[in-house]
């Protein structure tokens, strides 16, 4: 009988519940902003992890700034999962910023932008 979820699915859920508690409580580095862990995926193989974040208040460049600083603690945050994480081999971490909040909100606003312009409509008796 096959599993619902795949290994990696595994991997990637439980890495994303430990990366998420070691940015809140482990990593402290004071150039970091508020950094939300959305989603991780990781390749069949197992052997790289591609982990979606956001950045809460956070413009362009610092943005930008967060993703550098995290993919440069990279080696450190891996072997911090890897404490947690009863695996042999822990995937390499990439950080990308995931952009899908600010997509839905601009998306939003279209659209309330839309129903404000339009007229209502009346019903034809």
């Amino acid at each position: 009988m096959a599993r619902e979820f795949g290994r990696s699915a595994r991997v990637a859920s439980q890495i994303q519940k430990d990366l998420a508690l070691i940015l809140q409580r482990s990593f402290k580095d004071p150039r970091l902003g508020f950094v939300t862990v959305n989603e991780v995926i990781v390749s069949r193989d197992l052997a790289v992890a591609k982990i979606y974040v956001t950045v809460l208040n956070a413009d362009q460049q610092s943005i930008r700034k967060n993703i550098a600083i995290l993919n440069e603690a990279a080696p450190f945050l891996r072997k911090e999962v890897a404490t947690r994480m009863k695996m042999r081999h822990i995937p390499e971490m990439r950080f990308y910023y995931d952009d899908s909040i600010d997509t839905g909100m601009r998306v939003e606003a279209l659209l309330q932008e839309l129903h404000h312009e339009q007229p209502p409509e009346q019903d034809e008796d």
